[in-house]
C-alpha cells in the first residue's frame, strides 16, 4: 500500500473525553471529542459514569470523524488505540471497540501508551508546530501525571523524574475546589491569575529530589491559607480571588521551571517540549518562552487542541509504529498502569 493512502484511525477513551481522529501522513483530516459535562457538578471524574458516557459516545465520534476525513472505513489501513494509563472502564470501552473495528475490517490493530502520545503529539504536521529533534527532554503534565522524560528516538523514552504524590493538573483542580470555582478549575485559575499580582501571597514550594515532583504539601498549604484568612475576613476569597489565583500559578509554574533547568543541568540537553492538559496553561508557556531568550533553549508547545486528551496523538502514534510493523494482538488487554 502506497504511504499517501496509508489513513490510521485514532481512539482515545482514557478518562472522560470520547475522541476520534483520522491522519494521513502526519496530517490530521478530523479530530472529534465528545466532552462529558457531567461530572461538573461532582467535582471530580466518576468512573462508572465515564465508562457509560463513552459507551454511548464511541460510535458517533467515529463515525463524525470518518465523515469528517470524508474516507470510507473500508480505506483504513489500521485502528490505533489507548491502552493504558486511565480509568480501567473508560479503557475497556476504547479497547474493546477497537478489538472489534479492527477485527471487523481485518486490519492491524495498534496499542499506544496515552503518555507516550502526548510527548508523540509534537510530531502532527500543523501549521505554527515544528517537530523536536532527538535527543530532547519532554515534559508531561496533566491531570493524573507529572514526568520528565528523556526521549531518543520515537519508542526510545526514559522517565528522569515524576511526581511522588498527586499531578500538577490535580493541584490546579483541588485549588480550585478550595477556591469556589468550578471542575476542571486548571483554566479559571489561569484566567484569573492573568488579571493579578504573582507575587501578592507567597506559597512554599515543596521540597524532594532535584527531578521528582510532589503537590499534596502545596494543595494542604493552599487550604490552610485559605481557612486562616476567610477566618479573619469572610469575603477574603471574593476581594482577592485574582491575586490568589496569581499567586498559585506563579508557585506552580516557578517549581515546574526549577526542575526542568535541573534537567538541563544534569543533561546537557536544550531541546524541551511538554505535553498534557496543563501545557496549555499561559504561565507555562509565557516561562518556556522566556527560557529560549534566557537560557538558550528550544522549545515545543502543541497546539491548544493536542494539549487535553485527544485522538489525534493516538492516531499519530499508530502512524509511527504502523510504519514499524508494530502490531497489537487481539488479546491485548488495556491496563490501567502502564510505564513508558
Amino acid at each position: 500500500m502506497k504511504q499517501e493512502n496509508c489513513y490510521i484511525l485514532g481512539i482515545e477513551s482514557s478518562c472522560d473525553d470520547t475522541a476520534a481522529a483520522v491522519i494521513n501522513n502526519g496530517v490530521v483530516l478530523a479530530t472529534i471529542v465528545a466532552t462529558q459535562k457531567i461530572h461538573e457538578e461532582y467535582g471530580g471524574v466518576v468512573p462508572e459514569l465515564a465508562s457509560r458516557a463513552h459507551q454511548q459516545n464511541i460510535v458517533p465520534v467515529v463515525h463524525q470523524a470518518l465523515r469528517k476525513a470524508n474516507i470510507d472505513k473500508n480505506q483504513l489501513s489500521a485502528i490505533a488505540f489507548t491502552r493504558g494509563p486511565g480509568l480501567m472502564g473508560s479503557l475497556l470501552v476504547g479497547t474493546s471497540f477497537s478489538k472489534s473495528l479492527a477485527m471487523g475490517l481485518d486490519i492491524p490493530l495498534i496499542d499506544v501508551n496515552h503518555m507516550q502520545a502526548h510527548i508523540l503529539a509534537h510530531f502532527i504536521s500543523a501549521e505554527g508546530q515544528t517537530a523536536p529533534n532527538f535527543p530532547f527532554i519532554a515534559l508531561t503534565i496533566s491531570g493524573g501525571h507529572t514526568q520528565i522524560v528523556k526521549v531518543t528516538d520515537y519508542f526510545e523514552m526514559e522517565v528522569l523524574g515524576e511526581t511522588i504524590d498527586d499531578a500538577v493538573g490535580e493541584a490546579f483542580d483541588k485549588a480550585g475546589k478550595i477556591l469556589g470555582l468550578p471542575y476542571p478549575a486548571g483554566p479559571f485559575i489561569d484566567k484569573y491569575a492573568q488579571q493579578g499580582d504573582p507575587h501578592r501571597f507567597s506559597f512554599t514550594k515543596p521540597k524532594v529530589g532535584p527531578l521528582d515532583f510532589s503537590f499534596s504539601g502545596l494543595k494542604t498549604a493552599v487550604l490552610y491559607f485559605v481557612e486562616r484568612e476567610v477566618a479573619k475576613n469572610p469575603n477574603f476569597i471574593k476581594e482577592n480571588l485574582e491575586d490568589v489565583c496569581a499567586s498559585l500559578q506563579f508557585t506552580i509554574v516557578d517549581y515546574l521551571m526549577d526542575k526542568l533547568k535541573n534537567t538541563v543541568k544534569a543533561t546537557g540537553i536544550k531541546e524541551i517540549a511538554i505535553g498534557g492538559g496543563v501545557s496549555a496553561n499561559s504561565g507555562i508557556r509565557k516561562a518556556l518562552k522566556d527560557a529560549e531568550r534566557t537560557h538558550g533553549w528550544t522549545t515545543h508547545i502543541p497546539r491548544f487542541e493536542y494539549c487535553t486528551d485527544n485522538a489525534a496523538m493516538i492516531a499519530m502514534v499508530g502512524e509511527l509504529k504502523y510504519k514499524e510493523q508494530r502490531f497489537a494482538k487481539h488479546d491485548v488487554v488495556a491496563k490501567a498502569r502502564m510505564k513508558l
